[in-house]
C-alpha cells in the first residue's frame, strides 16, 4: 500500500509567486521535505521527532 503525500507550503513563503521555500508532507512515521521551486529533484525524509526538534529550534532562534 502506498501512502498519499499531501504537500504543504509554509505560510512564510517569500518572493513574488511564493515558491521560494520548502514544502513538507506528513507521513506515518516520518516527514517528507522537498524544494518547492523544483519538486522533481526528489525529497528527503526525517523521523517525526527530528523534524519537531528542528522546528522548535528554529522558533526559539527566531524569537531571540
Amino acid at each position: 500500500m502506498t501512502e498519499t503525500v499531501n504537500w504543504r507550503k509554509s505560510s512564510y513563503s517569500g518572493g513574488g509567486d511564493g515558491n521560494t521555500c520548502v514544502e513538507v508532507a506528513p507521513l506515518r512515521t516520518r516527514v517528507a521535505i522537498r524544494d518547492s521551486k523544483d519538486p522533481s529533484l526528489g525529497m528527503v525524509t526525517v523521523p517525526v521527532g527530528s523534524f519537531t526538534a528542528l522546528v522548535q529550534s528554529l522558533k526559539t532562534t527566531s524569537a531571540s
